[in-house]
């Protein structure tokens, strides 16, 4: 680890700190940060593990910590970084530990054919946390046969929808439409154990289903394209893979980690293939080896859960609405995106085409609006990018640039980020104090586990809109909408 990383640091423009390549760094590394949202992080473990990053086989332009940037599992939250997949023999690095062990943890964002004025805030919040499946277990999620799964983890969100979990017109709004191509699927008993019983449940944590009133407009045109406007009620879904994802990284951690042994300090080297890795964590394995093709085809299928589930709990939702509002509620998925992901991607690096693995962890996509992959609508407008805050302040949606990508490999945050661990935020947050503050607020706040009010309290998350600012500042992505909390349902 490097200590003295603070030495190392110059400005690189608006919204962006250099950290310049030393020691056994490939690249530089870059904190989307201004001097002031440095000097609130007196924790150097997040930067150090950015450093680390730097150093892993294959990583092409720069590392980079998007605007959330926390500590995490082997590579900062927020952390983004690329790999030539001709790197060597077998390709640069694909790590476990660079997507993290909630693969394909995402965010939805619908739009709802309703005002605020029209519900009972209180009453729908109720209604919600009775009909949608939260906490830990697994306990009220959609019960699979063997057929079913391998369905769901070959194709999705369409084999949800097939089963009733879902509409197609949501399929163009969801990231890789909702699929990830995957040949084997050769997940572990236990995972597909794990993942039989909980499609269509939230977990806990920092998941959650919200319900929001879009505060105000920034960019008007992209805010008609993505179909939202001031006053709106929308709904946010934030979960993953659930269990199924856990167990996939769990067993391949083990597996690469297994080919390393500690050498000098705090590295670890592989005599397989020939790898150093700054921190056990970081264990990798070229993509092209049989470890890496299996990992990168396990995570594509434990991906394929994830964007089923949020198919899932969108179909419970518009039930509920239904239901309370004695209508349909005209519920459309605005976007879809993953920010615990790794995906072979076309970029320029130093002005030269690279195919690239690019690992994102705590950081999401924001393609440009002449890419290929995204719906007409978003044609010249970019994609939606989603940035949940903290349930007592507000969340954004963003747009990618117009056109082309950005320098982070079209990469932008994904939420405000913790500012307190949740050790931190469970010994100096009282939850009933909080619940109370926040009902205060006009805030209907339902949770299934007892410490997670604390952990999840808005003290523990930095500034949402600082983190939008340094991101629009970066040139990252553009503030679309603003939108406000006033139900939300967690584990």
């Amino acid at each position: 680890m490097s200590a003295g990383w603070r030495e190392h640091l110059q400005s690189d423009g608006p919204g962006k700190i250099r950290i310049l390549k030393h020691g056994s760094m490939k690249t530089d590394a870059i904190l989307v940060a201004d001097s002031e949202h440095l000097k609130g992080h007196a924790d150097d473990r997040s930067p150090n593990q950015l450093i680390n990053t730097a150093s892993l086989d294959g990583i092409v332009g720069n590392a980079w910590a998007m605007a959330d940037w926390h500590f995490g599992y082997g590579f900062p939250i927020g952390g983004v970084v690329a790999t030539d997949t001709n790197a060597g023999n077998q390709g640069g690095a694909i790590s476990p530990g660079g997507v993290g062990f909630d693969i394909n943890c995402g965010v939805r964002l619908c739009s709802l054919d309703i005002e605020f004025r029209d519900i009972n805030p209180k009453n729908l919040a109720k209604r919600l946390a009775h009909l949608i499946p939260a906490g830990a277990t697994s306990k009220g999620g959609v019960l699979l046969d063997s057929t079913q799964i391998d369905n769901i983890l070959s194709e999705g969100a369409n084999a949800a929808i097939e089963m009733g979990w879902g509409e197609s017109r949501d399929l163009s709004s969801i990231e890789s439409n909702g699929k990830l191509e995957t040949n084997e699927r050769n997940i572990g008993e236990r995972a597909q154990k794990r993942g039989s019983k909980s499609l269509g449940t939230l977990g806990s944590g920092n998941h959650f289903l919200e319900l929001q009133v879009v505060d105000s407009i920034v960019d008007e045109n992209a805010a008609k394209a993505f179909g939202i406007r001031k006053g709106q009620v929308t709904a946010m879904i934030h979960t993953g893979s659930r269990g199924l994802g856990h167990q996939v990284c769990s067993d391949h951690v083990s597996k690469i980690e297994s080919q390393y042994q500690r050498i000098k300090g705090n590295s670890w080297y592989s005599p397989k293939w020939d790898m150093t890795i700054a921190d056990r964590q970081l264990a990798a394995a070229p993509i092209f080896s049989k470890e890496g093709q299996s990992y990168f085809d396990d995570m594509s299928a434990a991906g394929n859960f994830a964007f089923a589930n949020r198919s899932a709990l969108t179909q419970r939702l518009r039930n509920a609405l239904k239901e309370e509002i004695g209508r349909d509620s005209d519920l459309e998925v605005i976007y879809d995106v993953s920010h615990n992901i790794a995906k072979i991607e076309e970029h320029k690096v130093h002005g030269v085409s690279c195919n690239c693995c690019v690992h994102r962890k705590g950081a999401t996509r924001a393609l440009g609006g002449d890419h290929p992959e995204l719906a007409a609508r978003f044609s010249g407008v970019g994609q939606p990018v989603l940035v949940p805050g903290d349930m007592g302040t507000a969340s954004w949606i963003l747009a990618g640039p117009k056109e082309g990508g950005n320098e982070a490999f079209s990469s932008s945050c994904h939420g405000a980020g913790r500012r307190l661990s949740r050790t931190a935020a469970r010994e100096q947050i009282d939850s009933e104090i909080l619940r109370e503050s926040l009902e205060v607020a006009g805030i209907n706040v339902h949770t299934k586990t007892p410490n997670v009010l604390s952990e999840e309290a808005p003290d523990a998350y930095k500034d949402v809109d600082e983190v939008i600012r340094l991101t629009s500042e970066a040139g990252l992505a553009r503030p679309v909408a603003r939108m406000v909390p006033f139900a939300v349902i967690k584990g």
